[in-house]
Order: structure tokens, then C-alpha cells, then sequence
């Protein structure tokens, strides 16, 4: 009896982890339409290139500074009902978009969306955790499936069914159907207060500068991945067409593909976690695609595309790996923790790219490549991680 109401439960669990993930395929689905969309609203207000910056800027600095600050929060003063919040700003911002009239009300429309992103990002983490079994790798890396699945369908949606500014009130309702979906799941989180996130206690106390050094390190690992992420998806489908004079689409074909790894990569990562552990994750997925990286720019068409797929599958492991391990380090604020390296994702993402393009201009396509294929050398710094005698850290 007690086996069957414990596996019951983890049923239980296990759908809120799916409903989540699905609910963030949703979100960053939504949010990644709106750079999709720029070429349609230039050509609509008939905007500069300062205009779209401010734009994206909007969105990335309510996004980056603002999810840390909820993170802190909702781990001291936990709102269930947060979650629905979140869709709520997302479905306002894309209806502001999407009835606007002028520049000031995009910026609005964009504002609303970081602040979606800020609320959902840090909650669902959070939630997520409680709701893991303690399964905690796979559980990150299935709510991070439906995130990149999102990120890499936006555009793709954007494309198929956004031919007018009007369009883009229909994308609304995506955001409603998640609206209903994080009802279920805040319902859920309202009678299970009483769960406890439980920890596994590393057998060796670390002190405090101990703690603030492996963040420090962990940070640099997520410059290094972020910045290397930027230079893909900002300037992959750019530098295959200038090395190998592909047309847009089928350039976009090759995009798909290195997405298409990260999506594996994410749900890879955590399996091959459970056997190693999440230290060794960490080293591989940053430091082991070193070799790919640096061959990429020098490659005929067949293997660049086959490298690229490599490269997005055993990267994309990264992030969920450095999550739980956070979350690991600093056990009882996994809000906190999600919405700082949520937050940094973001940020560290948006300057990267404004960085390469100022560099790219300078220097050329293929250069860039040929230098940015050593960030993943920052991959050494993981030999400062703790070595912890425990399946989550060794």
C-alpha cells in the first residue's frame, strides 16, 4: 500500500514537471517572436537599428535584473498563484505589441514581456525542485527542454503565421492556454506547502569564501557558455552563408539542426549526471567541445553541420548542470539561485551579442568564429569546483 501511494505521488510530481516545461516552451516561444518580428515592425514604424536596440534592451534588463530579485523573494515569501502572474504580463505585452500605434507603447509591450519572463523563470525553478523527488538533474533538464524547444519555435512561428502586426494578437492565445496550465500548477504547489526541498548534505562543510569562490567560478563557466551560445545563434546562419553560399533558408536549416542537438543535449546531460555526477557534467559539457569548436571555421559544409549538432548537444547540458549544483551549494533558495543564473543568462547573452557584432564588423565572419572557438578554453576554470564526496557533486 505504502509502495503504491509513494509511486502515486510521484506521478503525481512528475506531471507538474511536464506541465511546467510545456508551460515554459509556451513562455520562451512567445518571447523569442518578439526579435522575429523586427523586420515587421521597421518596416511598420519604419524604425533604426537604435530603435530595435532599445527594444531588445527593454526586454533584457527587466528579464535579467529583475528575476534574481523575485527569486530572493518568493524563497522568503513563496505566492503561489505568481505563476499565472507571469502569463498575465506576457498575454498584456503581446496584445500592447500587437494594438500599438506608436514606438512608446512596443517598449511597453517588450517591458511587459521581461517582466513575464522575470516572474516565470526563478517560480517555475522553484517549483520544479519541489516537485523533482529529488531527481533533480532530470527534472532541471525537462523544464529546460521545453525552454530551448521554445526558443528554437518562435521564430519558426513567427514565420508561418505572423504576416501583419494584427497577427500578433492571436499569439495571446498560446499565452492563455499556459495562463490555464499554471493555474493547475500554482493549485498544486497550494496543497503541497507543506513539501520540504530536501538537500543532500555534502560530506564536507564548505565556508563561506569557499562558497562565494565556486559561484565565482561557476559564473565564469556561464560566460563562457553564453558567449559562445550568442556567437551561434546570433551569427551561425550569417557566417554559413558567407563561407559557403547557402541561401537564408537553407542556412536556417542548418540553425535547426544545432538546436535540434541542444534540445537532445539538454535531456543527455541529465542521464549521463545520474552515473557521474554533476561535476564531471559541468567539465565535459564546457571544456569537451573545445576540439569541435576550433575545427568548426575550417570545415567543409557535410562536417560543420554534423559539429555544429555535436556541439549543441553536449553544451546545452551545461546549464541545468550548473543549476542544481548552485541549487546544491546553496540548499533552501533555489529561486534565488534560478533567478540569478536566469538572470545572467540573460544579460550575459544580450551583451555577448552586442560585443560580437561590434566585432564581427571589425574583423569578418570567419574570424569571429576562429576566435570565439576557444571561449570553451574558460572550461578549465571548473578544475576550482569542490570536489564533494556526494552522487551530486563528485
Amino acid at each position: 500500500m505504502i509502495q503504491k501511494q509513494s509511486k502515486k505521488k510521484a506521478h503525481s510530481f512528475f506531471a507538474v514537471i511536464i506541465s511546467i516545461s510545456l508551460c515554459h516552451l509556451l513562455n520562451d516561444l512567445m518571447q523569442s517572436m518578439l526579435p522575429a518580428i523586427y523586420p515587421l515592425l521597421r518596416a511598420h514604424y519604419n524604425l533604426s537599428l537604435l530603435k530595435i536596440g532599445i527594444i531588445t534592451a527593454t526586454f533584457q534588463i527587466t528579464g535579467s535584473i529583475l528575476q534574481p530579485l523575485v527569486g530572493i523573494f518568493t524563497d522568503k515569501h513563496p505566492i503561489p498563484y505568481s505563476l499565472p502572474c507571469a502569463s498575465i504580463f506576457t498575454m498584456s505585452g503581446l496584445f500592447l505589441i500587437s494594438k500599438s500605434h506608436n514606438y512608446h507603447i512596443l517598449v511597453m509591450g517588450a517591458a511587459c514581456l521581461g517582466f513575464g519572463s522575470s516572474i516565470f523563470h526563478p517560480e517555475a525553478s522553484r517549483i520544479t525542485r519541489i516537485a523533482s523527488c529529488q531527481q533533480y538533474s532530470l527534472s532541471q533538464s525537462i523544464f529546460q527542454l521545453g525552454g530551448n524547444l521554445g526558443s528554437s519555435l518562435g521564430p519558426l512561428f513567427a514565420a508561418l503565421f505572423i504576416t501583419q502586426q494584427k497577427d500578433i494578437i492571436w499569439v495571446t492565445m498560446i499565452a492563455f492556454i499556459g495562463f490555464i496550465l499554471l493555474i493547475k500548477v500554482s493549485l498544486w504547489e497550494t496543497h503541497h506547502k507543506t513539501t520540504k526541498l530536501t538537500t543532500t548534505h555534502p560530506s564536507i562543510q564548505l565556508s563561506q569564501s569557499k562558497i562565494r569562490q565556486t559561484l565565482l567560478v561557476l559564473i565564469a563557466l556561464m560566460i563562457a557558455k553564453q558567449s559562445y551560445v550568442a556567437c551561434m545563434s546570433n551569427f551561425y546562419t550569417l557566417f554559413s552563408i558567407e563561407q559557403f553560399n547557402l541561401s537564408i533558408h537553407q542556412a536556417q536549416y542548418l540553425l535547426f539542426l544545432y538546436l535540434a542537438g541542444v534540445s537532445i543535449g539538454t535531456l543527455l546531460g541529465a542521464t549521463i549526471s545520474d552515473y557521474i555526477g554533476i561535476r564531471p557534467v559541468i567539465w565535459i559539457s564546457i571544456l569537451g567541445i573545445l576540439p569541435f569548436t576550433i575545427a568548426l571555421p575550417y570545415v567543409n559544409l557535410p562536417t560543420m553541420a554534423i559539429l555544429s549538432f555535436i556541439i549543441g548537444m553536449i553544451l546545452a547540458s551545461a546549464f541545468p548542470a550548473i543549476i542544481v549544483f548552485a541549487q546544491e551549494l546553496i540548499p533552501g533558495k533555489p529561486g534565488t539561485i534560478a533567478g540569478l543564473f536566469f538572470g545572467l543568462s540573460f544579460g550575459i547573452g544580450s551583451l555577448s551579442s552586442a560585443i560580437l557584432g561590434a566585432i564581427g564588423d571589425i574583423i569578418g565572419m570567419q574570424q569571429l568564429f576562429i576566435n570565439c572557438s576557444f571561449l570553451p578554453f574558460l572550461g578549465f576554470v571548473a578544475i576550482f569546483l569542490p570536489k564533494i564526496t556526494n552522487n551530486s557533486y563528485s
